[in-house]
């Protein structure tokens, strides 16, 4: 791959990622602190990214896989969300607000798979060239995260955490990456003149491979594991803010450096222990951070609180990377694609959508009037997901067969 296409590839994963990064982990608080949104409405909120994961498939497999080329589709649905973004940071009604984003969720998840498929359609060797280019859209997050958290708010003079502000930077990073994608390399339609079924679209050939009872044990385990860990990415923000912990988004971008950093040890742990062990562990780094978020304060025992964080490394990659790997070890080359497009509607979809509206629900249950506004029960919320996460992990510890180990990758 030519080192101008690298850096086309890398420039545009970067501002995938910081768009994405740039207002969806303090959503939370600005819909609950600015707009006075209930627990219920911004797990709601929080659902329809689920909804357009589930949908993303659908849309790919229709439009872009079909008729146009990949870039010319990035394009044009990043240019539709920067507007729908600058929109949903003007509006206030809770019913409004869930419409709209979800349009938005709509247009900006079917760019995940459209940035992978510019991606893989220009290397040469994928397998040792995309982790490189893909690195670059963590990146793109951590920077978000310490632009939204720390420069934005040095600049203005106050925090922007719980403003309609990151939205709109959102909007500008969307509108950016819009007009910048006409100018990647051309990505012509793999599907031309074939007309993908639904059940391919979303992957549902995969189900009979659920007649082996571990890898049925595998996907009933990631759908449950999505429902607690979407307690995180609904409220932790929230959380860390109400804690007293300044500049909270940018010390949340410590969990993506942890995740960076265990990626590359992903070969290492995996030769070593398996895919049922790092599984398990994946699984009860969940639990661990739900407890360690219960028990900790922003004063003496203030590093539980960045231990929660940093974890965000081993619960990502032990549980979703192993997944993968698991998943592309146990699958026939020729419906690889589909299983691992199977899983990620399963887990970033349905899960997470279960999940999202829980700990909507929660949150909303366990919260209370004071005379200083509303007062959340942390300890008890955290709780929650952590008992969840272990009783998901006691399930699969039970349920699962390890496979004969294999290796990370296969030809």
């Amino acid at each position: 791959m030519q080192p101008a296409i690298r850096f086309k590839l890398s420039l545009m994963m970067f501002l995938q990622f910081a768009l994405w990064g740039s207002w969806f982990v303090t959503m939370g608080t600005w819909l609950e602190k600015g707009n006075g949104f209930s627990g219920l409405q911004v797990g709601a909120a929080y659902s329809t990214m689920n909804w357009g994961a589930i949908l993303a498939p659908v849309i790919a497999g229709a439009i872009a896989d079909r008729f146009f080329e990949a870039q010319k589709v990035l394009g044009v649905l990043h240019l539709v969300g920067a507007g729908l973004l600058w929109w949903i940071s003007t509006i206030t009604d809770p019913t409004a607000f869930f419409w709209t984003l979800l349009a938005y969720a709509i247009c900006y998840m079917p760019t995940l798979g459209l940035a992978n498929a510019i991606s893989f359609h220009q290397m040469s060797d994928p397998g040792r060239q995309f982790g490189v280019v893909r690195a670059f859209g963590t990146l793109g997050w951590i920077a978000a995260g310490i632009a939204i958290g720390t420069l934005v708010p040095k600049l203005l003079g106050h925090s922007i955490e719980a403003t309609n502000l990151p939205v709109r930077i959102g909007a500008g990073i969307s509108l950016a990456l819009g007009l910048y994608a006409f100018l990647l390399p051309s990505t012509p339609p793999p599907a031309t003149g074939r007309r993908p079924s639904l059940a391919q679209a979303l992957g549902l050939e995969t189900l009979a491979l659920m007649k082996d009872r571990s890898f049925a044990v595998f996907v009933v385990g990631s759908l449950l594991i999505c429902i607690p860990l979407s307690f995180y990415y609904s409220f932790a923000n929230l959380f860390l803010n109400e804690s007293g912990m300044q500049q909270a988004a940018t010390k949340m971008t410590l969990g993506q450096m942890s995740e960076v950093l265990f990626l590359v040890l992903i070969p290492f742990f995996f030769a070593r222990l398996g895919v049922k062990k790092m599984l398990l562990i994946g699984m009860a780094a969940w639990a661990l951070r739900y407890v360690v978020f219960a028990f900790g304060n922003n004063q003496e025992l203030v590093w539980m609180l960045y231990a929660g964080i940093i974890l965000h490394g081993i619960c990502f990659d032990f549980f979703f990377v192993t997944g993968q790997i698991y998943v592309d070890n146990h699958v026939a080359r020729a419906q690889r694609a589909a299983a691992q497009g199977f899983i990620h509607v399963v887990t970033y979809g349905v899960g997470q959508l279960i999940g999202s509206w829980t700990a909507g629900y929660v949150v909303e249950r366990y919260t209370i009037a004071s005379a200083t506004g509303t007062q959340h029960l942390w300890q008890t919320i955290w709780l929650i997901p952590a008992v969840m996460a272990f009783a998901v992990m006691l399930l699969f510890a039970v349920f699962f067969r390890d496979p004969p180990r294999m290796p990370v990758a296969r030809a």
